[in-house]
């Protein structure tokens, strides 16, 4: 699996929507509301790079009142529930 994360800048006015638009993109697992020089911060979870240019490129930054995108892949995730789960004995 793939991840990006992508930082989107957006009409001040229109962030419920486009967050929500971005959200039922296929591909888009979480879209975030935050504070600093993002408006919105978008997960992308694919199987294939191809499909990021699917996902970003061709969807995400064409809905209307996105202006700008920023993206980051992840190299490698680091997480609390992950590696519990790996260390879990399956006891309750």
């Amino acid at each position: 699996m793939i991840t990006a994360i992508v930082l989107v800048t957006c009409d001040v006015s229109r962030i419920p929507e486009v967050a929500t638009e971005i959200a039922a993109i296929e591909g888009v697992s979480e879209v975030y509301s935050v504070t600093g020089d993002a408006d919105l911060v978008a997960m992308v979870r694919v199987r294939a790079h191809e499909r990021l240019a699917d996902v970003i490129a061709d969807a995400l930054s064409k809905v209307p009142g996105v202006t700008g995108t920023t993206t980051h892949i992840a190299f490698r995730t680091y997480s609390r529930h992950d590696l519990e789960a790996a260390f879990s004995l399956g006891l309750d």
